[in-house]
């Protein structure tokens, strides 16, 4: 991949322009569970938005094997975009990788520099290697030149029904057993998700993006 060209430059938004807020949900789920902690971050983002009385922040959950234009757009629009997966192998799974390859062109151009974004892992193990797919979120998204928002929530014990029970902070970590996705994930780490989804959201409220990035050339 050649690396862009150097002659760019980053310019504050005018201040009688108007940036719509909103945030895509991107996920990959084979068989529903990340797909339920996806919808999960999606419900606490509208929750906060609600209470905030923000009454144009739009939320959308998009599937990457389903990807449309409308879907592009709408990410590419987006000042937050939000990244999840289930661990395959010590790694996001190939279709989500494919996503990630899909959007070389976007990188080069830089047009989703000064972004907000964050992520999220579901396994079937406490562990599950989860951090590895964080990581590997965290670094495609410090590519494309954005801001990484962490999870600073304080686990409240570690139990099932507990907030943050794995003691994540880097990103959301969810954890699903062989059973049904009405079943699992659990109910403490829906309510986590949803407290991460109100996390997310309140900082694009509080802090959106001050600058966006324009190609000279």
């Amino acid at each position: 991949m050649t690396a862009p060209k150097t002659n760019n430059r980053l310019y504050a938004i005018p201040e009688n322009k108007v940036t719509p807020l909103s945030m895509a949900v991107i996920y990959h789920s084979n068989y529903g569970h990340t797909r339920k902690v996806a919808l999960a971050i999606a419900e606490g983002a509208r929750s906060y938005a609600a209470s905030s009385a923000d009454e144009t922040f739009a939320v959308q959950s998009i599937d990457v094997r389903t990807l449309t234009d409308a879907d592009w757009a709408f990410i590419d629009a987006a000042p937050l975009l939000v990244f999840g997966s289930a661990v395959y192998m010590g790694s996001v799974p190939a279709e989500f990788k494919a996503f990630m390859d899909a959007t070389s062109k976007r990188w080069y151009h830089r047009q989703w520099h000064g972004k907000w974004a964050a992520g999220f892992a579901n396994s079937g193990g406490l562990s599950g290697d989860k951090l590895s797919v964080l990581q590997q979120i965290c670094l495609f998204s410090m590519q494309h030149g954005m801001n990484w928002v962490g999870f600073p929530v304080m686990p409240t014990g570690h139990s099932e029904q507990d907030i943050n029970r794995l003691s994540s902070f880097l990103g959301l970590m969810t954890q699903s057993i062989d059973a049904p996705p009405d079943v699992t994930p659990g109910q403490g780490d829906i309510d986590t998700a949803i407290l991460f989804g109100e996390h997310v959201a309140q900082v694009l409220i509080d802090q959106p993006p001050k600058f966006v990035f324009q190609s000279s050339s």
